[in-house]
């Protein structure tokens, strides 16, 4: 499905723009602590960005095809992204400690994606 292909492709994009934002604009405004927090952002995200592109190039017809499994694993990825590195984005420029409670929430749709993907591996083997 074109969708999980160009939603990894925008979420690397967008990784890779708050990862040089971060690491310029950034630098010398938060602590070390919330650098930290931004650094760990923008790799969840270009990981699970990847991980879309993935599940987007399976579901071509000449691989796995399209399945509700890998719609559910494209769909909890991007889910996590939001919500995982959303969630850690805001952490880090407002301080506010209660977004930390969000975060394993899209830690969560990250897990339960790659398991999807696990699924629909299994399912294509058999």
């Amino acid at each position: 499905m074109p969708f999980f292909i160009i939603a990894g492709a925008v979420n690397g994009a967008i990784s890779v723009a708050l990862g040089a934002f971060g690491a310029h604009a950034l630098a010398d405004r938060l602590s070390a602590h919330y650098l930290d927090v931004w650094e760990k952002a923008v790799h969840y995200q270009m990981f699970h960005a990847i991980a879309l592109l993935a599940v987007g190039i399976l579901m071509s017809p000449s691989l796995f095809g399209p399945s509700a499994s890998l719609t559910w694993a494209g769909w909890l990825l991007l889910v996590g992204i939001i919500i995982f590195s959303g969630s850690l984005y805001i952490l880090s420029l407002s301080g506010i400690g209660i977004l930390g409670a969000i975060t394993p929430i899209g830690g969560m749709a990250f897990i339960a994606g790659w398991i999807m993907l696990i699924i629909a591996a299994v399912k294509f083997s058999h």
